[in-house]
């Protein structure tokens, strides 16, 4: 960004003023802005150059307060509210003071862990609530304490769910144990210690499955719950978080089942987050956020074992401190007023979102503030720092934004604008001469009256529409004169070049300035640059003219050029698609011509194949072949014919881009017939054999099978045992003999 040029002539009579002739004929009225020393040395007057400065105004800067008794509210910060216009690219730097008020009003909300491991860290608070009032009373006579506790969502798997176990989440042996839930507001903010007494009595434990605990959940409401919460508007907010274990953060909710995202919004019913069961965890980051939003700087008083994960915790929350709690949390007195005096000697000055286009930085004014940054940090109670505010580029509108230390509500407001526009003194002659009696002056430059333009309101359009005299001007619709001359009257008028040529042609396309250059020589000296392009001298040639016309290192050992596969170019060949320098002589990613010209090679050899009928029309590219009985060494070409057989040959590149000649061997590899008779005669023989096999498998299968049977036939006949015992009705046959001859004598 530069400064502009507004340069007028006085006449004799002292009042009309005229623009001098800064702009020259053909140069672009963006010459008026530029650098204070080119503008001087161009000719521009030094009180004609206009430069805007940076504007800085402070619309409220009360003095800051001593101590919190004063009347009003106390003023911690200084100024509070500021007013910025500034020129893009130039910084403006301001001091911001601040000085912590002694006795400024502190609110302590103590968020407790009331899970089983617990106990004894209950019990011990409940007898620390004077203690811990006295302590506040050290720190503030404007102390107030509030009270909270929290435990885990009531579901599975982070909860017990059977109905007695949500009733008494506890050991059996314990007696004194409330319902399980997730975060209770027990005691808004008070200043009375018996009150406080009271409350904490009444708390009893509570437990869960997992170990750890709905820790973010708690502090998300403790912080967006403001109203609930009692939290004042002008004073320290504290949390003191005490747990003896970790903390569930976004995502664990979808092990119950529970998808919907933390909103960052208050959910209390009768004191009880109403949502616990229905929102998930919040992120640590939205926790920060928060945390931050509300000014509330959170204390944590954990365990050793849980020492190092809250510190890492404590890393991604500003204005935060650890403590490590004893056993029984006896020492959280003296670990809170150490916590508070960590964080009120520190002061962390940063600022709330800005444009991509706005910078601030920040110079700690203390021995021990570090370097410049996005945040200024100081230990003291009183101190300075150097805000530095830089706008990119110019912005639309008017930006605001707050500047001030991490955790109180002290805030400077920033009012920020851009200057990019001249603030030019034009005179008040209507129809200026300069501009031919049909314009006005402004900012140097001529605003014509209606039916007039050009550079000096020259042109009249009469009745022509403007737009259309200017789309003369416009190449295949693009930029008027091509970005290089205005348009006056239909016509280019074009620019002048820093080298005192100029752009020509229609539409000012042309200019003899950016041809190629060879050895910092344009057209290297041995042509002329016309319209972009090098016209080179006889004898010349190449982009840039740098090369002398010669085909020497081109020509092959044949004497063709390039092979006849490319053009020599600064005796250099520049070879056909896929061939290879320096002569053209190869072409690895071409097709094997074993395989493109073997149909040609079968119909020139043989006379047979797809080519038979054409071959001399078809096969002109191999224009020589010999038929011979042995090949060149080296190994050959082969296809198959229509015939199967083999062909062989060797096929040889000519000069030229389809050019060859190929010898062919005369004998071709035939596969031999196969005896037809043999073929048959086995077939029926082997068909018999299988068949009688065949029978004879199924003979043996049978006898076996028979065999099987009677063998079984035989067991059962030897173990079948018959009765010996006589029929009753059998008689036994009786034979009577008579001799017929016999008397009886």
């Amino acid at each position: 960004y530069g400064q502009f040029c507004e340069n007028y002539l006085v006449t004799a009579d002292g009042e009309s003023h005229y623009p001098a002739n800064f702009i020259k004929p053909g140069e672009q009225e963006a010459a008026r802005c530029d650098t204070w020393a080119q503008l001087i040395e161009r000719g521009c007057m030094e009180e004609d150059i206009i430069s805007p400065k940076n504007d800085f105004s402070s619309s409220k800067n009360i003095s800051l307060s001593n101590t919190a008794l004063d009347k009003g509210e106390p003023i911690q910060l200084r100024p509070q509210e500021v007013n910025l216009k500034l020129r893009p690219g130039l910084p403006h730097t301001f001091t911001l003071d601040f000085q912590r008020v002694e006795g400024y009003p502190v609110d302590l909300y103590y968020l407790m862990d009331l899970s089983y491991s617990m106990e004894d860290d209950l019990r011990s608070i409940k007898t620390l609530g004077n203690e811990l009032f006295n302590a506040l009373q050290g720190i503030t006579k404007k102390g107030r304490i509030g009270f909270g506790s929290f435990v885990d969502k009531t579901v599975l798997p982070f909860t017990n769910t059977n109905p007695e176990k949500l009733n008494k989440p506890c050991a059996e042996t314990e007696m004194y144990c409330q319902p399980a839930f997730g975060y209770r507001h027990v005691l808004s903010m008070t200043e009375k210690k018996a009150e406080f007494e009271s409350k904490v009595n009444k708390q009893r434990i509570s437990g869960n499955l997992d170990s750890p605990e709905g820790t973010l959940d708690a502090i998300m409401q403790a912080a967006v719950c403001g109203e609930r919460i009692g939290w004042r508007n002008s004073s320290t907010r504290l949390i003191v978080l005490t747990t003896d274990d970790g903390f569930h953060m976004a995502g664990d909710g979808k092990l119950a089942g529970i998808l919907e995202p933390n909103d960052e919004r208050c959910y209390m019913d009768n004191n009880l987050y109403s949502k616990s069961n229905e929102m998930d965890y919040p992120s640590v980051g939205q926790v920060a956020n928060q945390l931050e939003k509300n000014n509330i700087q959170p204390i944590f008083a954990v365990t050793k074992n849980m020492e190092k994960v809250y510190r890492e915790l404590s890393k991604m929350i500003p204005k935060s401190e650890v403590g490590v709690l004893s056993a029984d949390s006896h020492n959280v007195v003296e670990l809170i007023k150490n916590a508070y005096n960590r964080l009120s000697s520190k002061v962390t000055v940063t600022h709330d979102a800005l444009p991509d286009n706005v910078r601030v930085t920040y110079t700690p004014l203390c021995p021990e503030g570090g370097p410049s940054g996005d945040k200024g940090v100081c230990n003291n109670v009183g101190v300075s720092f150097n805000v530095t505010v830089t706008a990119d580029e110019c912005m639309q509108s008017e930006i605001s934004f707050l500047i001030g230390p991490l955790g109180m509500k002290d805030k400077l407001k920033v009012s920020l604008s851009t200057l990019c526009k001249c603030e030019c003194e034009n005179p008040v002659t209507v129809d200026s001469q300069y501009c031919n009696g049909k314009g006005q002056v402004n900012c140097g430059m001529c605003s014509c009256k209606a039916g007039f333009v050009g550079q000096k309101c020259e042109c009249s359009i009469g009745e022509k529409d403007e737009s259309s005299l200017r789309a003369a001007c416009r190449k295949d619709n693009g930029t008027e004169c091509e970005g290089r001359g205005d348009c006056v009257c239909g016509i280019c008028q074009c620019y002048t070049l820093p080298g005192g040529s100029t752009y020509y042609g229609t539409n000012c396309e042309c200019e003899n300035e950016s041809c190629e250059k060879f050895q910092n020589k344009l057209c290297g000296g041995n042509g002329k640059c016309r319209c972009k392009n090098c016209e080179c001298k006889p004898g010349y040639e190449g982009t840039a003219c740098q090369c002398k016309k010669s085909d020497e290192q081109c020509r092959t050992p044949s004497g063709s050029v390039c092979s006849g596969r490319g053009t020599c170019k600064c005796n250099q060949c520049k070879c056909m698609e896929g061939y290879q320098r320096p002569y053209c002589l190869t072409c690895p990613a071409c097709q094997t011509t074993c395989i493109t010209k073997g149909k040609c090679i079968e119909c020139l050899g043989f006379q047979t194949g797809p080519f038979s009928k054409n071959c001399s029309q078809a096969c002109t590219s191999i224009s020589e072949f010999k038929m011979v009985e042995t090949l060149p060494p080296g190994k050959p070409c082969d296809v198959r014919d229509v015939e199967s057989c083999r062909v062989f040959f060797a096929i040889k590149q000519l000069d030229g881009e389809d050019n060859y000649t190929a010898q062919i061997l005369k004998t071709r590899e035939c596969p031999k017939l196969p005896n037809i008779y043999a073929i048959i005669g086995g077939s029926i023989v082997g068909v018999t054999v299988i068949g009688i096999l065949i029978l004879l498998f199924i003979k043996v299968l049978f006898t076996l099978q028979d065999l099987k049977e009677y063998r079984k036939f035989m067991n059962e006949a030897q173990k079948t045992r018959w009765s010996e015992n006589k029929n009753p009705i059998f008689q036994e046959a009786t034979t009577t003999v008579a001799n017929p001859t016999f008397s009886g004598e």
